[in-house]
């Protein structure tokens, strides 16, 4: 599925609907350039599940955890991380096979060792369009995703 967006709040708005589709378990991959929106994402992930803390990415941290909306939420960012071992370390296993919501940043760094089944959002800048013009594409790996054919903007 591809979607157009031309501002910040139109990005935030796909996320928030998103995350009131989003299920137990749910893992969710982030990837695109630096600056595309995927923190802007996260953010509407997380107000659509009820969340109303500021959520900032855990660029030193790796994951940030909420607990104040109807999941768990896990929102990791994994720029920094050069080993698979140091995400190990925090115990990324226990998050992503919780009955949390994972949100992954940067996925692409760890892709060896992300679970088979999440849901990829790839975000990529068209500037010749304007300044915040942004293509985001949603991809399903495996059928505990098909909710996102109801997904409408």
């Amino acid at each position: 599925m591809n979607f157009y967006v031309n501002s910040l709040e139109e990005t935030t708005k796909i996320g928030s609907l998103l995350g009131k589709l989003v299920q137990p378990g749910d893992v969710i991959c982030l990837t695109g350039d630096l600056g595309t929106g995927k923190t802007h994402i996260t953010k509407g992930i997380a107000k659509g599940l009820g969340i109303s803390e500021h959520i900032t990415s855990p660029t030193f941290t790796i994951v940030n955890e909420y607990d104040s909306g109807r999941l768990k939420f896990y929102h990791f960012d994994v720029y920094r991380v050069s080993d698979p071992d140091e995400i190990y370390a925090i115990g990324f296993d226990e998050y992503i096979f919780s009955d949390g919501v994972s949100v992954i940043e940067w996925a692409n760094y760890i892709e060896e060792i992300l679970p088979k089944e999440f849901l990829h959002i790839y975000i990529e800048k068209d500037l010749s369009k304007g300044e915040n013009y942004r293509k985001i594409t949603i991809t399903p790996y495996g059928e505990r995703y098909n909710y996102i054919k109801e997904l409408k903007i």
